[in-house]
């Protein structure tokens, strides 16, 4: 039996793609309109140095693993098996014959794979794993994200919405949730390429400030808001958000950063958010979550060698509860999972119909990084494996919370 056999044996036999091996070949259906190809004896030694998801990851960013098709319908396509499903007289004869491959055939761990150096959360730590994973290429998070930049969920007012609507409209709704009005404050951690603080700054009249680890997305916002006329209003500057030292802030948005926090540094986070802002301040905290508390808190080896070293999704109740534990009255909660599934699709439409030129621009192993990465998060959004939860708090005034009894957002 071939390779291919082999993995159909594994995945079951009514699979809807075709699977091709080096050795000739072939199973599921063929002619399928997406086909996972076996292109060299090197994707078995990487599975074999790295049984699971980093060795595929792995035969796949470096090319001895090939999907032709849609991305997404490969990986929808494949039931979730781990080794320890396998039968075991067929586990045996798999490793055996994997353990023969290794030797014969050695690998090299793909040069993008990140290694962290030096204490999990320090400063310097956090910042090489902010900068491995956003200063990628400006012009490659362009072919990707669109005109908006935006690398977070969107909010969809409509199914058909595009996607710069529903990037507006997350803005937008974090900005009415914040109650921004002329003459405020913003601090926006974590700001990106500074979408949140050239909004509130544009359509709400507010003073925003951003800080990013990022030196690439710090220099693009900067540019970004002078072209827009903006300097008056808005800055962004490449800094760490521990040490921002302005207090007195009307309102503090936090919008996918939380993930890069750590579960042990959550009181900190939200206390020093807490001292940021004035009596009646409000913290609009937007972030990837853990559907429950069973899970555990890091994320995977392929998402945390290539993608967010040092990640780690918290379930939202413990999140509310650090909030509310560090001086926060929360008011308000909702979860967007179905907005960022939706989200992810239209950046892996965007990647697939601009893949020449960010192959160009940021070579084929970290795009194929990318290619894998989204397709897989916007299943996991969509089959409840992770969320993304808004959670409003109020730094109280004395006992004024300052919120209407009912909010109009």
């Amino acid at each position: 039996m071939g390779w291919a056999g082999v993995f159909e044996r594994i995945l079951g036999g009514d699979l809807s793609v075709e699977i091709r091996a080096f050795d000739g070949s072939r199973a599921g259906t063929a002619g399928a309109d997406v086909c996972v190809e076996v292109r060299s004896p090197l994707a078995l030694s990487h599975l074999a140095n790295a049984p699971g998801e980093l060795g595929l990851a792995r035969a796949y960013v470096s090319g001895a693993l090939e999907v032709h098709g849609d991305m997404y319908s490969a990986l929808a396509a494949f039931p979730s098996v781990t080794l320890n499903d396998v039968p075991a007289d067929l586990r045996r004869e798999l490793l055996f014959k994997l353990a023969g491959y290794r030797f014969w055939w050695p690998v090299r761990v793909p040069e993008v794979e990140h290694r962290s150096r030096g204490w999990r959360h320090s400063k310097n730590r956090d910042s090489q794993s902010i900068s491995y994973h956003y200063d990628v290429s400006n012009r490659f998070y362009e072919y990707v994200l669109g005109p908006s930049m935006a690398y977070t969920c969107a909010v969809y007012p409509e199914q058909n919405a595009t996607l710069e609507q529903a990037q507006f409209t997350k803005h937008d709704l974090v900005a009415r949730k914040l109650d921004l009005s002329e003459g405020q404050r913003l601090l926006d951690v974590g700001c990106g390429w500074g979408g949140m603080v050239m909004h509130a700054a544009e359509h709400y009249g507010v003073r925003g400030l951003g800080v990013t680890l990022s030196r690439q997305q710090a220099q693009w916002a900067q540019k970004a808001i002078a072209e827009r006329g903006l300097a008056d209003l808005a800055e962004v500057r490449y800094m760490d958000y521990r040490d921002v030292p302005e207090t007195g802030f009307d309102a503090v948005s936090s919008i996918g950063l939380t993930e890069h926090i750590g579960l042990k540094q959550l009181p900190h986070y939200f206390s020093f958010l807490h001292d940021k802002l004035v009596p009646g301040g409000r913290l609009l905290n937007h972030c990837i979550t853990r559907p429950h508390g069973q899970q555990r808190a890091r994320t995977g080896k392929f998402i945390g060698r290539y993608v967010f070293p040092d990640g780690e999704l918290e379930p939202v109740g413990t999140l509310v509860s650090a909030m509310n534990d560090n001086g926060f009255e929360v008011r308000h909660e909702e979860n967007l999972r179905e907005h960022y599934a939706m989200t992810l699709a239209h950046w892996c439409e965007n990647l697939d119909r601009n893949w020449s030129a960010a192959v160009a621009e940021a070579g084929h192993a970290r795009a194929r990084v990318w290619r894998l990465y989204m397709a897989a998060c916007q299943l996991g959004f969509e089959r409840n494996n992770i969320q993304l939860h808004q959670v409003l708090g109020v730094k109280l005034d004395g006992t004024d919370a300052r919120m209407p009894l009912r909010p109009a957002f």
